[in-house]
């Protein structure tokens, strides 16, 4: 739970991240929280509410924004997730997301190497917060840009006792990436760990030159993870595909049959180009604040409900 200092520092960080966007010419949108169909992802499990399901990313509206027109769009909205619960995560928390057209991942890198420089020189023009910030673990990192671009190959084979491929034929990937590989990224300044396999890529799309790797990204620093953005796939057929390869993965997990989400398929194939990014806010204020539980981060955390 937050003191009152505490949520006047939510406040500040809230009402600094809006005017960096608005600075940049994006407009501001919101979408709805519940939706009786969701994008297909076997490593998400969504909350059900009345049949249908709580939102685990405004991801698939926005989309379908870009496709009417809409060029940058940025939204600040609460997700959820089943079974997220721990240090670092929580069934409900608080997403900024983002989209621009005519982009790429790269263009999302600076924008967040811009963000974070951003916020915390406008939240260190506050006086009422210098001595938090003084106290930030933020303060022990360089965020000045540019920040180090790391792929998971190197990564792997620089942290790991296994490579990417090995990981992979194990289904270990993300087990080892949790445990070997992600302490020690961003310890001494904000990390951009790049270019996933192709078999992570989920709604990303592959890198023209290498097929292999995806064009995606995860922002870490001090070992935590703040962010996940990518180059767009757009490419109609091919998320069909994917969709279909998630949608029997999922079935046969739990034996429910899902449907294809057939209109945002649709409207996929009126975006061109475009990139787009999902950014944890209440573990970014975690890092503001020095706190090690994300439930120091928020108004009232899971066990402070009853």
């Amino acid at each position: 739970m937050l003191t009152v200092e505490g949520l006047h520092v939510r406040a500040a960080l809230f009402r600094s991240i809006r005017r960096f966007f608005y600075e940049k010419g994006f407009l501001e949108v919101d979408t709805p929280v519940r939706a009786p169909l969701l994008l297909p992802e076997r490593h998400i499990s969504p909350v059900a509410s009345d049949g249908w399901f709580l939102q685990p990313s405004p991801e698939q509206f926005m989309k379908r924004l870009l496709a009417r027109g809409c060029r940058t769009i940025f939204q600040i909205c609460p997700c959820f997730r089943a079974g997220e619960r721990g240090s670092r995560h929580l069934t409900e928390f608080t997403m900024l997301e983002w989209y621009r057209v005519d982009s790429d991942y790269c263009d999302l890198m600076r924008d967040c190497e811009e963000l974070v420089c951003y916020v915390l020189d406008d939240l260190a023009a506050d006086d009422r917060f210098q001595s938090l910030l003084d106290r930030s673990c933020l303060r022990t990192v360089a965020v000045d840009p540019p920040w180090e671009r790391l792929s998971v190959a190197q990564a792997f084979a620089r942290h790991c006792p296994e490579t990417v491929e090995q990981a992979l034929a194990t289904d270990r990937f993300d087990e080892l990436l949790v445990e070997y590989v992600e302490p020690y990224l961003g310890r001494y300044g904000p990390a951009f760990l790049v270019d996933y396999p192709a078999v992570c890529a989920s709604l990303a799309r592959l890198k023209p030159n290498d097929e292999s790797v995806a064009e995606r990204f995860e922002l870490y620093i001090n070992g935590m993870e703040l962010a996940n953005g990518f180059s767009e796939l757009t490419d109609g057929v091919r998320q069909r595909a994917r969709f279909a390869e998630e949608l029997a993965i999922l079935e046969h997990q739990d034996g429910q049959q899902r449907k294809m989400p057939e209109t945002f398929l649709r409207d996929l194939t009126a975006i061109d180009t475009a990139a787009g990014i999902a950014f944890g806010l209440d573990r970014f204020l975690m890092l503001l604040l020095s706190e090690s539980c994300i439930d120091q981060a928020v108004s009232f955390g899971p066990d402070e409900l009853g």
